[in-house]
């Protein structure tokens, strides 16, 4: 006679068979669907740039959550006595909530993507770009944050045992501005300054900077840090917190247009006229230049030189630079050629000594007598 508990076990494969044939259906028809709906998507959206860079965006992960939906589906419909269907259901389960969390930041990623595609900095009046640009990734790194917290609660509060920490880092989710500890204080004060940088933007992609005397462009600001570019192709490291708590140069804050000076120290003897009339014939010439500002004065004279200062516009810092150091060298090269004499000189008047036979003759002590010798006795 056949005991019970074989006849369910056989049942049981049996049972298994036939539902790990619908799960394998269920993800066929999933990727199935995911290709179609990719293909309809990738058309639709090709002259939005948000929407089709959400969904190049979510290729891989949406690829990873729509079997697992599926799948899930499929567990949830077999029957409850099944042998290992509530482990399998509940390992699904974490792989669907990581799957979705990891597509829910995709998403934000798309969109920050998107709209930074739509706002290129490449133009040559970038500011409205730049403060969109910089408003995308700082904000869509914090979502991001919150979301991967929000998933890890989620996945916790699946655990009987792990419940209550679930649902407490859900919580904090939500006011994450509160400080829970000294030792999250520098994560939660980097986060809450990375907010402020994003929606005040004191500082925002691809400005300059002065920072601590380093002259430098803004290359990327993550949740912590921001990346300054110096100009030598170094890069300087500088989290969040500190752009909130001390002082710091932005060149390029309302716009890129700056002055630049260009001094030059000349014999008082020097004409003007000459020199400003070549400075305006090869300031013309230059693409630097953005037509403002080109005056030539003198700003200063001291016992040996007048100092001139050449004031020129240009509309950005690198180009500026570039401006002062050709009009140095085509002023300069101008005063040699012309007007050699007038460059700075160190004159020496040197007396002439007077003749050896006016000078007073040194008196010479008086020739003394030999010493007489001692009297013999």
């Amino acid at each position: 006679m056949i005991e019970p508990t074989v006849i369910r076990n056989v049942l049981q494969e049996n049972v298994w068979t036939a539902v790990a044939g619908i799960a394998v259906a269920a993800v066929v028809a999933a990727l199935i669907a995911r290709a179609v709906a990719r293909a309809l998507l990738l058309r639709a959206t090709h002259r939005t740039h948000v929407l089709r860079a959400i969904v190049v965006a979510t290729e891989n992960a949406g690829g990873a959550a729509l079997p697992l939906a599926a799948l899930q589906m499929v567990w949830a419909g077999a029957p409850d006595d099944l042998r290992f269907i509530g482990s399998v259901r509940h390992v699904n389960g974490l792989l669907l909530i990581a799957a979705l969390t990891w597509l829910a930041m995709r998403v934000i990623a798309g969109v920050a993507q998107g709209l930074m595609d739509r706002h290129p900095v490449t133009v040559e009046d970038n500011l409205q770009a730049r403060r969109i640009q910089t408003q995308a990734t700082v904000l869509a790194r914090t979502a991001m944050v919150l979301v991967l917290l929000a998933g890890v609660s989620m996945a916790l509060m699946t655990f009987p045992g792990a419940r209550q920490l679930g649902a407490s880092l859900l919580a904090s989710a939500g006011v994450v501005g509160l400080v829970a500890g000294i030792a999250a204080r520098p994560v939660f004060s980097n986060l809450i300054a990375g907010l402020q940088l994003a929606l005040a933007q004191p500082i925002r992609i691809d400005d300059v900077l002065i920072v601590k005397g380093e002259w430098g462009r803004v290359e990327e600001i993550t949740g912590t840090y921001v990346v300054l570019r110096v100009w030598d192709e170094r890069r300087l490291i500088i989290p969040l917190q500190w752009f909130i708590e001390n002082p710091f140069e932005n060149w390029t804050r309302t716009n890129s247009r700056i002055l630049g000076t260009v001094m030059l120290y000349l014999d008082f003897g020097t004409p003007l006229a000459p020199l400003r009339a070549e400075l305006d014939r090869v300031v013309r010439d230059m693409p630097e230049w953005d037509g403002r500002v080109c005056l030539l004065q003198v700003t200063d004279a001291t016992e040996h030189t007048m100092q001139v200062r050449v004031l020129l516009s240009a509309a950005a810092a690198d180009k500026a630079f570039d401006l002062r150091c050709k009009v140095r060298e085509a002023l300069l090269d101008f005063l040699a050629r012309e007007q050699s004499d007038k460059l700075p000189q160190v004159r020496n008047i040197h007396q002439s000594a007077p003749p050896a036979a006016l000078e007073p003759a040194v008196p010479q002590p008086a020739p003394q007598p030999p010493a007489s010798a001692p009297a013999r006795p």
